[in-house]
């Protein structure tokens, strides 16, 4: 996966690129996103969306 995105904290953009084994790289120097997997069971997700469950 490929994102393009920016730093919530400065507003710089970034990219960066995850595999399928969630690791992830960004050539932006001083960059260090957090990666991570929602742990929400969707089978019983009764929000609109996952934003919505946080």
């Amino acid at each position: 996966m490929d994102i393009r995105s920016e730093c919530a904290h400065c507003s710089r953009p970034m990219r960066i690129r995850i595999d399928s084994d969630l690791n992830y790289h960004s050539d932006d120097e001083g960059c260090e996103p957090i990666v991570f997997v929602p742990d929400v069971d969707f089978s019983k997700l009764e929000d609109k969306c996952i934003i919505h469950a946080f």
